[in-house]
């Protein structure tokens, strides 16, 4: 039935997923509900780690809230820009945020920019700050993605693979179905269902790999430089994101092209981290001579 999510593979069905609930006549997206707790949540561990590690958790507590409301406005004008052609034609929806369409790159722009600003006015330590809000970050990521389940979107194209997805045709929209998809249509109890790559999840589980790792090096790490957690994350994030963005079928292009946006800056990130943090470690051994 419509609104049914298999992973044929694992023998997992899951019935009746909703989109969206309503109280007292307000229709409330499970995407933004999503979103919403991966935000709070992943506040409390970046005030958790402040505290643990001798810093104010006010300070990020302020930071957080500021960052939030940046890095939602950035995401949506990031995802906004790189698909023009269709918000062109369509003023009224670049609002429309219910049912999806903020790009990640854009949020981690925005909240970079919030904390270098912050810092500066409260008098912080910019590296510190970033070494510590990027695990409220990443556990954003990691929680966020399960918001594109709700959505039915941020999918790959067909395969056949132990963590296959399948979905019904009438829950999804129709540009992101392929012909490749197509050729593998299924029909189960009289529904037509497509076959694809769970990217959401990948992306999910990758940021938890990427989670663990940065708390690890926070907590158990002593020889370490301001702002290697940091760069960790871009080289770490940026790698998965960039092999799991070549697998979606709604990539944001650059325009005029067929290469994706993300990948193009996932791969800058990548080189750019790996040569800060040659640098840095660098730095660090030399202060030991």
């Amino acid at each position: 039935m419509v609104g049914t999510i298999r992973f044929p593979h694992l023998g997992i069905t899951l019935e009746h997923v909703i989109k969206s609930f309503q109280i007292g006549g307000l229709e409330i997206a499970c995407y933004g509900v999503v979103l919403a707790a991966a935000m709070v949540t992943g506040l409390l561990l970046v005030m958790k780690v402040a505290d643990v590690t001798g810093q104010k958790s006010d300070d990020y507590f302020d930071l957080g809230i500021i960052a939030i409301i940046v890095s939602v406005i950035c995401a949506r004008i990031y995802y906004v820009i790189f698909s023009w052609d269709y918000y062109s034609k369509n003023l009224s929806e670049i609002f429309n945020i219910r049912q999806g369409g903020l790009a990640i790159y854009g949020g981690v722009i925005g909240g970079v920019a919030t904390v270098l600003i912050f810092c500066k006015v409260r008098k912080l330590p910019f590296q510190t700050a970033l070494d510590t809000a990027v695990l409220g970050l990443v556990w954003g990521q990691m929680a966020g993605r399960w918001g594109n389940f709700f959505n039915r979107e941020a999918f790959g194209d067909y395969t056949d693979g132990l963590l296959a997805m399948q979905l019904p045709v009438s829950d999804v929209r129709a540009h992101e179905i392929t012909e490749k998809m197509r050729e593998h249509i299924q029909v189960i109890d009289g529904i037509e269902y497509i076959q694809v790559h769970p990217t959401f999840l990948y992306e999910s589980f990758w940021n938890l790999g990427v989670l663990l790792i940065l708390l690890f090096v926070t907590f158990r790490i002593r020889k370490r430089f301001q702002g290697m957690v940091f760069l960790l994350y871009l080289l770490l994030y940026g790698t998965g994101r960039f092999w799991i963005e070549g697998l979606r079928t709604d990539q944001l292009l650059l325009p005029g092209s067929d290469t994706a946006v993300s990948q193009v800056l996932s791969l800058i990130l990548v080189v750019t981290a790996l040569i800060l943090l040659a640098v840095g470690a660098a730095r660090e051994r030399n202060k030991g001579t």
